[in-house]
């Protein structure tokens, strides 16, 4: 689906990603994880477009197509390839109701001729009876739920995370595993996935990527991820 050779990318004279080498695989989800402050946030911006890259290549594969080298292609055209991200702030119309987030989330992405895919509400059950409601007067969970619901709307490749339970408790925990394991089962979604909790990453992860200063340290199955590996380069 993505693959990422050699990347390497700088703030000013800061060296931040070191020949960083990533894979990811259609219908898996991976986690990128290390302590604050390793690169996770800017490599996601570097796949999104949000920022460049001084070397290395990244190139969207996909199956009957030709490989597109995501270099020469800006933010929105990336989106338009199948590339979905939602970061950790929710960015909602607080004022407009759950479905009017949705069909605007719609027109964004350039599906005007489209309606809100069925599949929105059937991994939201709890959006479609408030689906009137202004997004602002939802509790925080459900706020989070819309975020996710938005950003599943164009019926994306490839679903980019920045830790979607951030601040939430052991319910929103809960339900964005299933929901997440869903997306790759029943609906063959690649997920790359930003985490800090271990045992959320073990439940809905099939690989991860270890990052420190900016380097991958460690990288494989998740269940590879052991305590040992954990206290090395994540240290509390």
């Amino acid at each position: 689906m993505l693959s990422l050779r050699a990347v390497n990318q700088f703030y000013g004279e800061n060296h931040i990603l070191w020949n960083l080498d990533l894979e990811l695989n259609k219908g898996e989800c991976t986690c990128i994880l290390g302590a604050p402050g390793q690169g996770k946030s800017t490599l996601v911006n570097c796949i999104t477009g949000y920022l460049p890259i001084q070397s290395g290549s990244m190139v969207w594969n996909e199956a009957g197509m030709p490989p597109q080298n995501l270099l020469a292609k800006p933010v929105e055209e990336r989106a338009a390839l199948g590339m979905s991200y939602v970061a950790r702030d929710r960015r909602l119309f607080s004022q407009l109701c759950v479905e009017v987030n949705l069909q605007i989330a719609l027109l964004a992405g350039n599906e005007r001729a489209r309606s809100i895919p069925a599949m929105i509400y059937d991994l939201f059950p709890e959006l479609y009876s408030l689906r009137h409601v202004r997004a602002g007067e939802l509790p925080g969970d459900l706020q989070q739920q819309l975020t996710l619901a938005r950003a599943l709307v164009t019926e994306p490749k490839l679903l980019i995370l920045d830790e979607p339970a951030l601040d939430g408790g052991q319910r929103l925990i809960h339900e964005m595993g299933n929901i997440l394991r869903r997306l790759k089962h029943d609906f063959g979604l690649t997920i790359l996935l930003v985490e800090q909790r271990l045992a959320f990453i073990r439940s809905v992860a099939d690989r991860f990527c270890l990052l420190h200063h900016g380097r991958n340290v460690a990288q494989g199955r998740v269940a590879q991820l052991d305590d040992r590996l954990v206290a090395r380069w994540m240290p509390p």
